[in-house]
């Protein structure tokens, strides 16, 4: 305590001298319309210049969030597109046969997740996302991203589950040339991540450089139209009836964050349709 008091004593004179300064400004201000206002102005520019950088924090922390709205948001658009497409097809055959009738009802949604573990330089490469069976994920679920398609499911557990990257030779991928109704095989060579070929197009198939190549929608995994990539050449092949297309993917397995798991409202009937269609003794290879 005595110590607390020589302290004071001490420095008495810069106390005094602090309380008469505080109390002359507090006068000079209150009295005098032109130096209030300058400290309103200075104050104003103080406060602005902490509220923004304040914002500027909380946005930057905010940014996750935001993207994965505008993820959802972007996802929704593209289903409506996809399962729009495929009413307008429903409709065409319509016209062509009026004992034809489509429901209207939405085939595919989605499941947005988040990846956690990718790999892109393995001879077999997989992917694990942070959804499971907890969240609606099931085995054979088609998987994208923003920018075309990224794989299948392949192993589920409660929260989390495995895809099988398409830089994976074991994944295999009916694609078609947009606007055609030719289709091949889509497989990657183990070489490149950003490149894969197209196999098995039948020879006469016309093409040019920078085509695009879509899902061909002959499964209940993928709907038709997803993008994967773009013609970027020719691949020599050995088969003289078919031809090979080099393909540059267009997602960027490099950098996958957001991913999102198809779901095929329609598929445990396609499913029970296409396994009563097979002779007995023949499995189903889909």
């Amino acid at each position: 305590m005595k110590n607390l008091l020589d302290f004071f004593i001490k420095h008495s004179t810069w106390f005094v001298f602090t309380f008469y300064a505080i109390v002359s400004l507090l006068m000079l201000f209150q009295s005098n319309p032109y130096q209030q206002s300058v400290y309103l102005s200075s104050a104003n520019a103080v406060s602005a210049t902490v509220y923004n950088a304040v914002a500027s924090v909380t946005s930057y922390l905010n940014l996750r969030d935001i993207n994965e709205d505008l993820q959802e948001r972007n996802a929704l658009l593209e289903m409506e597109v996809t399962n729009l497409r495929n009413q307008i097809y429903d409709l065409k055959l319509q016209l062509e046969d009026s004992a034809i009738v489509s429901n209207g009802e939405q085939q595919f949604d989605f499941i947005l997740a988040h990846v956690i573990s990718n790999s892109i330089s393995q001879a077999n490469n997989y992917i694990t996302i942070n959804r499971g069976s907890a969240e609606g994920i099931e085995p054979e679920m088609g998987v994208v991203d923003q920018n075309g398609v990224v794989g299948m499911v392949n192993v589920v557990g409660k929260h989390s589950a495995r895809i099988i990257s398409l830089l994976n030779p074991n994944m295999r991928l009916s694609c078609k040339l947009k606007n055609s109704e030719y289709f091949g095989s889509l497989v990657w060579d183990g070489k490149s991540p950003e490149y894969a070929i197209l196999q098995e197009l039948p020879k006469h198939v016309l093409y040019h450089k920078g085509d695009t190549i879509v899902t061909s929608g002959y499964s209940s995994v993928f709907p038709e139209g997803i993008i994967v990539g773009i013609v970027k050449d020719n691949e020599n092949g050995l088969n003289e009836n078919f031809i090979s297309l080099k393909v540059k993917l267009t997602t960027n397995f490099s950098q996958l964050s957001t991913v999102r798991a198809l779901r095929n409202t329609m598929r445990e009937e396609l499913d029970k349709l296409e396994a009563g269609s097979q002779p007995e003794g023949k499995e189903d290879t889909k």
